[in-house]
């Protein structure tokens, strides 16, 4: 018997910066990610100092091209429906639909595209859930604005919003306010569109940012709900499930000081008042947020549900001898200062795989918020080979997806209220990090290597038929 209940959503998860490609096509200018070489060219170098990136030519920018979605979109919809999807997660351009800054109407022919792919999901028996803004800042945002760290952005953002709820009021009706929105912290030109070079107090200019898009997407829930009252509209972070190395109360105090950073924004988003944790925190760190009574009114329109991704999970400690004990590129290294967990294994690309810290997450979030959950990404990151028959037996992704299904699973069974999930990515993508085509998460394989060449040719793999059961059986049949 599944533990999933009958109209849980069934799909996967895709981003316009990673998919797409037609970079300069129907009228769309430059996003933050447009700028940027692959990580053999220094791409970690160039998201830090995105305006001096802009004035180098590189012989290659991976998401120009992407997996070229901008016109393979119709053949991947019904591959993905073809799995049995019931709802497919997308994001828009911003970009596309708004070339440049204080335009008063938007790119009809950038609108175009999405007209069609929504129409087309909607056809084949899939929902569609919009992500507003999926790392997707125009350029135009960093160079006049410097991102979000200008309050102009809120009005600019709500500019979009408006847009997408009024155009689509009756063909969606899942939409995500923020990707990740937590990874600002992280990642500030992805996830805020900020140049901080020079900035003599980043964290200070990172959490005006972070406010900013706090209001934006706490305005964005009030707009909604006034052109369609039955929108589900709901915040999302970068999921992270860390354990303290040891009982040490310094450790487990340490761990919680971690998790608060990425609950802070939810903390907000489903509450809709900043936590007293947080105002202690700007006190501490000599922070002073540029906030009016009128944000704080805004605030209070709190989010339909909580969603987040899932990964990998991160162990925490205060001893600096162990803290070279971690892999460079381990996932939960992003977020703090995490050693290796010796009980579990880790990906190719040193992420360390913990089907059971989402069972956990979902418990924790869903005890702390009350509200609905939905996992929108999930996936493992590996290289694939194909057969010279054109098969792709990828057991190890079927394992990965098995095992975390069959947790969340248990987490509904332990009482928590799961809308859906969203795995990342049914299709192979660019990945938003590295750059690489490498690093592949989807069911569908695409035939594009790391220096952009290949066929584009679409292949299913052995995870696409797997899923396509595990679809069909409402998560019954994970065999």
């Amino acid at each position: 018997m599944s533990n999933f209940p009958k109209n849980f959503l069934w799909g996967g998860a895709t981003a316009a910066n990673q998919y797409e490609g037609g970079f300069d096509e129907d009228g769309k200018t430059l996003s933050v990610m447009d700028i940027l070489p692959d990580e053999a060219h220094g791409r970690k170098q160039a998201m830090k100092h995105p305006l001096e990136t802009m004035k180098k030519k590189y012989d290659f920018y991976p998401n120009r091209v992407s997996i070229d979605g901008y016109h393979h979109w119709e053949e991947d919809l019904e591959l993905l429906a073809g799995m049995g999807f019931n709802i497919y997660r997308m994001s828009v351009s911003w970009p596309r639909i708004f070339p440049k800054a204080n335009m008063d109407k938007p790119n009809e022919d950038g609108l175009k595209f999405y007209d069609k792919v929504i129409k087309k999901a909607n056809e084949l028996g899939m929902q569609v859930l919009i992500t507003i803004d999926h790392f997707d800042t125009p350029m135009w945002a960093v160079e006049e604005f410097n991102g979000w760290a200008d309050r102009r952005m809120i009005d600019e953002y709500l500019k979009l919003a408006k847009l997408l709820f009024t155009r689509y009021k009756d063909q969606v009706k899942y939409w995500i306010t923020f990707n990740e929105i937590n990874m600002l912290l992280h990642y500030p030109l992805f996830g805020a569109g900020l140049d901080l070079t020079g900035d003599p107090n980043p964290k200070q200019t990172q959490y005006q940012a972070a406010h900013y898009q706090l209001v934006a997407s706490a305005k964005a829930v009030t707009m909604g709900h006034k052109i369609n009252p039955n929108f589900m509209i709901g915040s999302m972070i970068a999921g992270i499930c860390n354990y303290a190395y040891t009982p040490y109360p310094q450790d487990v105090l340490q761990k919680q000081k971690v998790m608060r950073e990425s609950y802070f924004f939810p903390d907000v988003q489903a509450r809709g008042y900043y936590p007293r944790y947080a105002k202690k925190f700007f006190e501490d760190n000599n922070i002073k947020l540029d906030i009016t009574d009128d944000d704080l009114e805004a605030l209070k329109d709190t989010v339909d549900y909580v969603s987040f991704s899932y990964y990998s999970s991160g162990v925490i400690t205060t001893d600096k001898r162990l803290l070279g004990n971690t892999a460079s590129s381990n996932f939960a290294s992003t977020f703090s200062d995490s050693v290796i967990n010796p009980y579990l294994k880790a990906s190719d690309w040193g992420w360390i795989i913990d089907p059971v810290g989402l069972r956990i997450t979902m418990n924790d979030m869903y005890d702390r918020y009350q509200k609905p959950l939905m996992v929108v990404e999930n996936g493992l990151g590996a290289i694939d080979h194909v057969t010279d028959d054109d098969k792709i037996h990828d057991d190890y992704r079927i394992k990965y997806h098995k095992e975390h299904l069959e947790q969340m699973g248990l987490a509904i069974r332990d009482g928590v209220e799961c809308l859906g999930y969203t795995m990342w990515g049914p299709i192979d993508l660019v990945s938003v990090s590295t750059g690489e085509m490498s690093k592949r998460y989807g069911f569908i394989y695409v035939d594009r290597d790391n220096d952009g060449n290949g066929t584009n040719k679409r292949l299913k793999k052995d995870s696409y038929y797997w899923y396509k059961k595990a679809v069909e059986s409402n998560g019954e049949d994970l065999d």
